[in-house]
């Protein structure tokens, strides 16, 4: 009857967590800034500073000429892994072309893809060429030596790599989307970022706050960068949270009971009755 009960209140200990563990990982699954049927936006910019923001669900479109370098910008939080698609439209008759996208972070650091066909060919005349990276899992903090995936903006570029003379200049439309896989507990380590890549897009000018003796303000003015303005919609959580707080307290309290049955398994009845006390 003891080991009975034992087992009972293990079982009953182990799904109230997973009842918790539900709830919680919903909770710290982030969830893209805008829904599936949200219009994205129709242009793409020609460089880093001004790629086209984005948000993850949303499918960016873009008309542009071939041999232009395209770039969009998304936001990317801890513990999710990021896969980049890509379509290329072509035009009706055009020679063999080869398109390329590659994902940056935000400090422009050039992210491998985990697997997907990041780089296409498509043969002469061919009606459009799709093009996939997975990215690794962002970390929520890395060693500043490493190349892992950080938290902030990540940029696509999209370009014809290789091509002929006669089709440079052709009209392409193009579709671009991000989405990302909650990755959970698996993915999380010791450490936040005091910030996330983000970087600035421009240059605000401000007051200082400073004011002169007779309590005027002093009219100095001061730059104040401007940063991005899209961010995951529940903001940057940083690892702050994951469902392995869960599993490890679920996991002492079952060594707990784990320990108190052993004793009561080992220790026995007592003494015998043929031995007298005290011997």
């Amino acid at each position: 009857m003891r080991i009975t009960r034992l087992s009972a209140a293990a079982l009953l200990t182990l799904g109230l967590a997973a009842a918790a563990v539900a709830p919680a990982a919903a909770d710290s699954s982030p969830s893209p800034g805008a829904s599936e049927d949200a219009a994205g936006p129709t242009r793409a910019g020609t460089s880093f500073r001004t790629a086209t923001e984005f948000e993850q669900g949303q499918t960016a479109t873009a008309r542009a000429s071939v041999g232009d370098y395209l770039y969009w910008s998304f936001p990317a939080d801890a513990g999710q892994r990021p896969t980049v698609r890509a379509t290329v439209k072509l035009p009706e008759k055009h020679a063999a072309e080869t398109w390329r996208v590659d994902v940056y972070d935000g400090l422009r650091r050039r992210q491998a893809c985990q697997y997907g066909a990041q780089t296409r060919t498509a043969p002469a005349d061919a009606a459009s060429v799709e093009l996939a990276c997975v990215l690794r899992t962002v970390r929520a903090w890395s060693e500043p030596w490493a190349d892992d995936p950080l938290p902030g903006t990540y940029y696509v570029r999209l370009t014809a790599v290789s091509l002929s003379a006669s089709d440079l200049g052709q009209s392409v439309d193009v579709e671009v989307r991000a989405d990302s896989k909650d990755m959970g507990g698996a993915a999380a380590v010791d450490g936040s970022l005091a910030e996330p890549l983000v970087p600035g897009i421009a240059l605000r000018t401000e007051a200082d706050g400073k004011a002169d003796e007779d309590g005027e303000d002093g009219g100095e003015k001061s730059p104040t960068a401007v940063l991005a303005a899209l961010e995951p919609e529940d903001g940057w959580t940083s690892g702050w949270w994951s469902d392995r707080w869960v599993w490890t307290a679920v996991g002492g309290a079952l060594a707990s009971l784990a320990g108190v049955a052993g004793y009561r398994l080992t220790r026995g009845s007592g003494l015998p009755s043929r031995v007298p006390p005290g011997a």
